[in-house]
C-alpha cells in the first residue's frame, strides 16, 4: 500500500473512531436531558450517522476509494442533521432548549460532533481521492 495512501487511513480511522466516541457521549446527553427524537431522526442517526462512517471505514480496507466516500457522504448527511437540528431549528434539539443541568454537556459535544463530521468529511475525501490517484 502506497504510504500516502496509508497516512490518508490512519486519519480516516481517526476521524471514524473519534465521531463514534463522540456520538455516544451527545447519545447520553440526549438521554440525560430527555431529549427524545422521533422514530425517523432515531433511524436517521443510527444508519447515517453511526453506522454509516463505521460501514465506510470498513470498505475503505476492501476499496479504498468507495470507503472514503461512504465516509464523507455520511459524515456530511451528519453534519447537515447536526446543524440544522442543534443549531437552527427552534424544538427541544436545539442546544439552547436543553435543560440548563444538561446544556453544557449537551452543547459541547453537539459542538465536538460538528469538528468531528468536519474532519471526517476531510479524511474522507483524502483517503478517495488519494485512492484514485492509485488507481485504487
Amino acid at each position: 500500500m502506497d504510504t500516502r495512501l496509508a497516512r490518508a487511513g490512519s486519519w480516516l480511522t481517526a476521524a471514524v473512531l473519534t465521531h463514534l466516541v463522540i456520538t455516544f457521549v451527545h447519545g447520553a446527553a440526549h438521554r440525560g436531558a430527555g431529549v427524545g427524537l422521533s422514530r425517523a431522526a432515531a433511524l436517521f442517526v443510527l444508519l447515517v450517522i453511526e453506522v454509516g462512517p463505521v460501514v465506510g471505514l470498513v470498505l475503505s480496507r476492501y476499496r479504498p476509494m468507495a470507503g472514503g466516500w461512504t465516509v464523507a457522504a455520511s459524515m456530511t448527511g451528519a453534519l447537515v442533521f447536526g446543524v440544522v437540528n442543534h443549531f437552527v431549528l427552534s424544538g427541544p434539539d436545539h442546544v439552547g432548549a436543553v435543560s440548563a443541568e444538561w446544556r453544557p454537556l449537551f452543547a459541547a459535544s453537539a459542538a465536538l460532533l460538528f469538528v468531528s463530521e468536519l474532519a471526517g468529511i476531510a479524511a474522507g475525501w483524502r483517503h478517495a481521492t488519494r485512492a484514485l490517484e492509485m488507481g485504487s
